[in-house]
């Protein structure tokens, strides 16, 4: 069965997705926008849009939906667990994994992992992405946080939300950079030439990439990259429409590039906030060894 809350609005103000989520901080507000989306709050017993804005007095009847039993298959594949305990885990997703299963995945990936090794997993988003907050593409290794309880969940996806996580990703781009940092600000959303990639288009959802040069190569510049924002494939539309293509990259980089698996991005360092504890935790990962073999051949500029 469904849990039942009743909230009455007393002196908050605003869209009530915005104000449930300040009322109810163990849940998302994207988690929220769901529940208003399917019908499960109620005023005066009439569904509510998320754009509502409340009263006082407003009295709201919300109807959160049971936890969904996971029935994916546990598939005993070899995980690299940074850190786990109670409520949330850190693993090191290996390049050439994908994350949850799909219709072109429907096994093998991180999810499957991810059942066979830990003992719980949050329900929030259904039973194909048990325990996901955050995404890497298939070809980017690195950090991902894993939750394990849906209030765990609500809370790393809020700090998502929030812009307070740290993720910071190294990559191996195309040409020498000039400047020592930078900041790319360019909305992406679905390309308008392409509709199995992403672009930086006018109408898309606001994206944020700052970067640091590391080492720069004959060829090439090592950065370091902290996001701001999460969009799909965000620093491999960004750097490419910057005129620095991520190295191996088979959809946003040159088709003729250096040997490997996949694009040269390494998510590095992950940051959070304890879901219980509220204590600030970071993890880091070193780079793959294909990436770090790929870096010790590169030839070096005589002057730059």
């Amino acid at each position: 069965m469904s849990d039942k809350l009743e909230i009455t609005i007393t002196k908050e103000q605003g869209r009530i997705d915005k104000v449930l989520s300040e009322k109810l901080p163990s849940y998302s507000r994207s988690q929220i926008q769901q529940w208003l989306k399917d019908g499960l709050v109620l005023l005066n017993n009439q569904q509510v849009k998320a754009n509502y804005k409340v009263r006082a007095e407003d009295h709201f009847i919300i109807n959160i939906p049971e936890e969904k039993t996971l029935d994916i298959k546990a598939s005993d594949i070899p995980l690299d667990i940074v850190y786990q305990d109670q409520d949330v885990a850190v693993v090191n997703k290996p390049q050439g994994m994908v994350v949850h299963p799909s219709k072109g995945h429907p096994d093998h990936t991180l999810v499957n992992a991810l059942l066979f090794h830990l003992d719980h997993l949050s329900s929030i988003n259904g039973v194909i992405r048990p325990g996901i907050v955050h995404r890497i593409d298939k070809d980017t290794s690195g950090l991902l946080m894993v939750a394990k309880n849906d209030h765990s969940h609500a809370s790393l996806a809020q700090q998502l939300q929030d812009k307070t996580t740290l993720r910071e990703y190294t990559a191996l781009v195309h040409g020498n950079i000039k400047h020592q940092k930078g900041t790319i600000t360019a909305p992406i959303g679905r390309s308008k030439t392409n509709r199995q990639m992403q672009d930086v288009v006018e109408d898309g959802k606001p994206a944020v990439t700052h970067f640091t040069v590391l080492e720069h190569f004959t060829d090439f510049t090592l950065i370091k990259l902290q996001l701001e924002t999460g969009r799909t494939h965000q620093i491999r539309v960004h750097m490419k429409y910057i005129g620095y293509p991520i190295a191996g990259d088979p959809v946003y980089g040159p088709k003729k590039t250096l040997a490997g698996n996949g694009q040269f991005l390494h998510a590095g360092v992950i940051g959070f906030n304890h879901p219980v504890t509220d204590q600030w935790m970071t993890f880091e990962a070193a780079l793959p060894e294909i990436f770090q073999k790929t870096l010790a051949n590169l030839e070096k500029p005589i002057d730059f």
